[in-house]
């Protein structure tokens, strides 16, 4: 486990980090010597360690930080939440779809928005949630998570997420 330096039989190498997360065994590499020189493997290295440390693949992360470059920000959770809230608008009042997107803009999108959505768990959504129950707004906080639980479903039902972490939570509340 472990930074190495990986020589191949044609004569190119490549730094590579081993590391162990959920229990198993996992690979990241970091690029090609010398292009990647060990100041930079050793910083690349030191940062997956502190990702391992707070329960984070640095495997995944890299892939989600890919994501977001290849389509910028159309995966967070605001894009698709302003996506879900504009193909709505038609079958809402005025007031009702304004109220809808200020409690996103107050108690949402400050902590999740720019988090791709197909990352966030309901832990995070949880910790979001309690805030607004610390305000003693339980009325408000149930509608925000069954709104959160709709745009899960929208982007779901898109492709942008596997699954809706906000359907779990009702059996917290309830």
């Amino acid at each position: 486990m472990g930074l190495s330096l990986l020589v191949e039989p044609n004569g190119s190498k490549s730094w590579r980090f081993r590391y162990r997360f959920a229990g198993k065994p996992k690979m990241i590499s970091f690029g090609v010597y010398p292009a990647v020189s060990l100041a930079d493997a050793r910083s690349k290295r030191d940062e997956s360690r502190k990702l391992v440390a707070e329960g984070q693949n640095p495997s995944t992360v890299r892939k989600e930080k890919k994501l977001a470059q290849l389509y910028g920000n159309a995966n967070t959770f605001e894009a698709i939440a302003k996506e879900w809230h504009k193909s709505k608008l038609a079958t809402w009042s005025e007031g009702y779809a304004t109220d809808i997107m200020d409690a996103f803009n107050i108690d949402i999108f400050p902590y999740l928005g720019q988090r791709p959505i197909s990352a966030i768990k309901p832990l995070e959504l949880l910790t979001v949630l309690r805030k607004i129950e610390a305000r003693g707004a339980l009325e408000k906080m149930r509608k925000v998570r069954q709104r959160c639980g709709e745009v899960f479903r929208y982007a779901t039902a898109t492709g942008r997420a596997e699954f809706n972490p906000a359907a779990d939570l009702s059996t917290v509340f309830d």
